[in-house]
Parts: structure tokens; sequence; C-alpha cells
């Protein structure tokens, strides 16, 4: 028999600060020391949802766990990714959600390695800090800009969401997993705030996370390449019956195991369209 499964740890987790008399805060992406807002790191009890995955859902907490093993396993070229797994997690995607259409925009391929600068596509780390990928108005933003003009006002009169499925690579998350946020216990009139992000021709928009003792923050302990999360970034039904997003950070996990492989993970992020709602 293994270790008993621990019920939960305890995680140093990088929270915002908004700026002071409603200042719009912001992000210069070529230059992550360039913002404007405070940041500030809270010591936080993170529950280990092993043994009670039916607790959360997508719906309910703004996330959930599946057992999907892939086809494309590789994950080292960017097109082979695009070729091979993103029309796989179209499916999944599909299949789990009961969706219509799933359009994929981007992916990000992390591999943790504490000597390296995350300065480039294929240096990407894990991000050590709570945030939600994205505001409602960057939602709808990346609906026309992802999507032919001729389909957005149908698209957008019916149900989307913004949904990450989030994969180990090539051995379980046990090094930095991922925690996530219970949409239950958010308060999103006082616990986000929009960050805008500045890019040399363009702007985004994300949300920074303020902390709340009242937030209830997550993890699944060593996650495997079988297995997916779907994290959810945005739903346009807003009419108190769904979660609306899922805060979330990688975390340095104290019961990491020492040599425990460092971790390795992709994120695919999905605009996620139902025909009703």
């Amino acid at each position: 028999m293994g270790a008993p499964t621990p019920s939960s740890t305890t995680g140093v987790l990088n929270f915002s600060v908004p700026p002071k008399d409603g200042v719009r805060a912001y992000v210069n992406i070529n230059d992550p020391k360039d913002f404007n807002y405070s940041r500030e790191a809270h010591e936080v009890k993170i529950h280990n949802l092993r043994g009670n995955e039916s607790t959360v859902t997508l719906d309910t907490a703004g996330f959930q766990l599946y057992t999907h093993p892939a086809k494309h396993t590789a994950f080292t070229n960017d097109t082979e990714v695009q070729n091979e797994y993103y029309p796989e997690s179209v499916e999944l995607i599909k299949k789990l959600t009961g969706a219509s259409r799933v359009v994929i925009f981007d992916h990000t391929i992390r591999r943790r390695r504490p000597d390296q600068v995350d300065d480039a596509p294929d240096r990407r780390q894990p991000v050590p800090q709570t945030h939600v990928d994205q505001t409602n108005k960057a939602a709808v933003a990346r609906v026309h800009r992802h999507l032919p003009a001729s389909d957005v006002p149908t698209l957008l009169n019916h149900r989307f969401q913004i949904l990450n499925l989030w994969r180990p690579i090539s051995h379980p998350a046990i090094d930095w997993p991922l925690s996530l946020c219970d949409f239950r216990t958010v308060d999103p009139k006082t616990d986000v705030f929009p960050v805008a992000l500045r890019y040399p021709d363009r702007e985004g928009e994300t949300a920074g996370v303020v902390f709340n003792a009242n937030q209830k923050w997550t993890y699944f302990t060593g996650v495997t390449p079988e297995e997916v999360i779907l994290i959810k970034c945005f739903d346009s039904l807003q009419d108190g019956s769904v979660s609306l997003y899922t805060p979330h950070t990688a975390f340095a996990d104290p019961a990491t195991p020492e040599g425990a492989p460092l971790r390795e993970s992709i994120e695919l992020r999905a605009l996620v369209f139902y025909d009703w709602g």
C-alpha cells in the first residue's frame, strides 16, 4: 500500500490588489515589470479533491476532472500539436460539454525549469499568480477575433464559454500542481478586477484575483497525463444558475517529494458554443 492521500496541503498563493481611486489596472506583456497594481502573498489551505472528484463540476465549481487519454502524447512540435491534438481535443470538449461548436484559439506548453527565464514560447513556466484568463469584454473580443464575422451575431445570441483544457505531459503533475478556486466561494463583486494586457498592437484583458478568506482553494494530487481538467474562464450564461469562471494558479506544494519530476503540462484555450441559452 502507498502513502495515504493527504486531505489538504498548505501553499503560498500570490494575489493581486487593484490600484487606488478606480484607476484601471494594466500590465505590459513585453515588460512584465511594468504594471500599476500590487501583489501580495497569502498562505492558504488547499483542499485535495482526490476521492471527492464528484463534488466539483464545470457548472458548479467552474472546473472538472476527467479521465481521457490522448492519442497525441509527444507535445514537442507546435504544428503536430495543432494538426493532431487540436482535432481530438475539439471532439473531447464537445463530448464532455454537449457543445455544438468548439474553436481552439491557442495553446501553451509549460516545462518547469528552475534555471530558465520565461521569455519565449518554448520556455513557458507554470504561472505562480492567481488569475482568470478572460474578462467578459475579452471573451466577446475573442469571438470577433477568431470566428467569421458573418457567424458572430448568431453565436453571441446563444450561450458560449471559454474553457481551458489542461493536461500533464509524460508524468503526473506532482511538482508545482494546479490550484483551482471553487467558484461557489468567490464574490464576483470584490474578488476579481480587470487588468489590461498591453500588447504592441492590441490590448487584451484578464482578471486579477483579490485574496478573500472565504475562498476555497483546491487541487487534485498527482494528475496524470491520462487525465484532463476543464477550467472555465468565461460563461455568457450569467443568471446565477452556473459558475462564471475559476480563479487558478500554479503553486509550490511543500509536500512534493524530493526529486519529483519537474512539472510539464499543456493547456488549450477554446471558444465553446452551444445551440441554446
